[in-house]
């Protein structure tokens, strides 16, 4: 009888078990507040400037410390990096040709991970030629751009995030980003020197 009385309490147990339906709960999303657009002119004397976002710190580039120009645009609420680096074209430096080689090579490097590359060609009010590069994918940088006179200047830059935050769960600050580097593009100015 002690098998039976068992048996008929694990039913039970099974009977008041399926009453109620419980679901899983869904996949959220971290809240990211995004701060209102402001922008402040580059004050350090290099051969360009540009208005960033008064979000970002400008930090020299500690990596490379023999190119005084190369700069990173530091947004720490966002633990994410543009990384700047500056060519000078013509005399003593590259040709246009040898720049524009190894930005597009640089950006090529990622066609192993990315999804896809839309380019897009601008011109800056300025009179300067842009390149954007957008990235999609699970790539360690989701936009590149440059910005060159053609004859005298190359400036380059590229969004590096210090996370392993999944890139659609950062989208919203990427595209954040984006905003503040089409403005910094649109205000680039090479000094004329």
């Amino acid at each position: 009888m002690s098998k039976s009385i068992t048996a008929l309490i694990c039913v039970l147990f099974l009977c008041m078990a399926c009453g109620e339906n419980y679901l899983p709960k869904p996949k959220g999303y971290n809240r990211i507040d995004l701060p209102e657009f402001a922008f402040t002119t580059l004050e350090e004397p290099f051969p360009y400037r540009f208005e960033h976002s008064v979000h970002s710190r400008v930090e020299p580039d500690h990596f490379n410390a023999s190119e005084p120009y190369w700069i990173n645009l530091h947004y720490p609420e966002f633990g994410a990096k543009v990384h700047f680096t500056y060519q000078p074209i013509g005399v003593g430096g590259k040709s246009l040709r040898m720049v524009l080689e190894d930005a597009v090579n640089l950006t090529a490097q990622h066609q192993v991970k990315a999804y896809g590359i839309e380019e897009r060609v601008l011109r800056t009010p300025h009179g300067y030629t842009g390149v954007v590069a957008e990235l999609s994918g699970e790539v360690p940088t989701q936009f590149q751009f440059f910005v060159t006179d053609s004859t005298r200047h190359f400036l380059r830059g590229a969004l590096y995030f210090e996370t392993a935050v999944k890139n659609d769960s950062l989208s919203p600050v990427i595209e954040y980003i984006k905003v503040d580097m089409m403005h910094l593009m649109n205000t680039v100015q090479f000094n004329p020197k």
